[in-house]
């Protein structure tokens, strides 16, 4: 039985791949379309697509989302949201949830590397290169400068999968520094399902089923000065661990 609901489970992630790829493949037009508009509104519009794509994918992938606690947030204000990783679909998932925001996302340059994905990549986040400290430094600056024109940006302060039995791997200390400097408020997402649509070991380990996502209380820095991105840090990474128990994320092991 456990070998035909795994050939069940592939041909159904072959079936999610290509809807991924299909769609990357119709929509691609009309990101190159938005390359000849200026910086802003070209990711402006790049947004605009890949929530389209998002939306399309989840659907036919069979997983409903939900985003729940969003109604408290008034997005009359820029912010850094935080969310935790550890799912090749969470990109999908944050888009959704926060459709209603102007963002930009912080993103690794290994992905840019990808055929035609890449190009999308590119346009859509800031990338940073972690391997060169100009780089990470040209990164901060263009996310200084894009939380000043209004655009939250969001950042996965984990910095790559967690791969532990814990709610949360450690934090990097960037999304704090940023926020202390630019006195900007952080804002906590956590994703509660993505672990289960798509384990990080495979990318045929897709499975249908729900989606969720939990805005947690925003977290405002004006009292925080540099020497205090550790208490910082810790602070939201306790909010966030917290909220991960309380709805008891599947891949926490006591």
């Amino acid at each position: 039985m456990k070998i035909f609901l795994k050939f069940i489970q592939i041909i159904y992630s072959i079936y999610a791949i290509m809807v991924f790829v299909l769609l990357m493949v119709v929509l691609f037009p009309f990101v190159i379309l938005a390359g000849f508009f200026k910086e802003t509104t070209r990711g402006n519009i790049i947004y605009y697509i890949t929530t389209f794509w998002s939306d399309a994918g989840m659907l036919l992938w069979g997983m409903p989302h939900k985003t729940f606690g969003a109604e408290n947030y008034k997005p009359d204000h820029p912010v850094i949201f935080v969310f935790n990783h550890i799912s090749y679909i969470d990109i999908p998932v944050l888009m959704k949830s926060l459709r209603r925001y102007r963002i930009r996302i912080l993103g690794k340059i290994e992905m840019s590397k990808i055929p035609v994905f890449g190009f999308t990549y590119k346009a859509a986040v800031v990338m940073v290169d972690r391997s060169d400290a100009d780089a990470r430094a040209r990164s901060v600056n263009k996310l200084k400068a894009t939380l000043k024109k209004n655009i939250s940006v969001v950042i996965a302060p984990e910095g790559t999968f967690n791969m532990t039995q814990k709610p949360l791997k450690e934090f990097y200390d960037g999304a704090f520094r940023i926020a202390i400097e630019t006195q900007t408020p952080v804002k906590p997402v956590v994703f509660l399902d993505t672990y289960d649509r798509l384990h990080y070991k495979s990318i045929f380990s897709f499975t249908p089923g729900r989606s969720r996502s939990v805005f947690l209380e925003e977290v405002p820095v004006k009292d925080y000065r540099m020497e205090d991105v550790e208490v910082l840090k810790q602070k939201v990474y306790g909010i966030m661990e917290a909220a991960l128990i309380k709805y008891k994320a599947s891949w926490i092991k006591k």
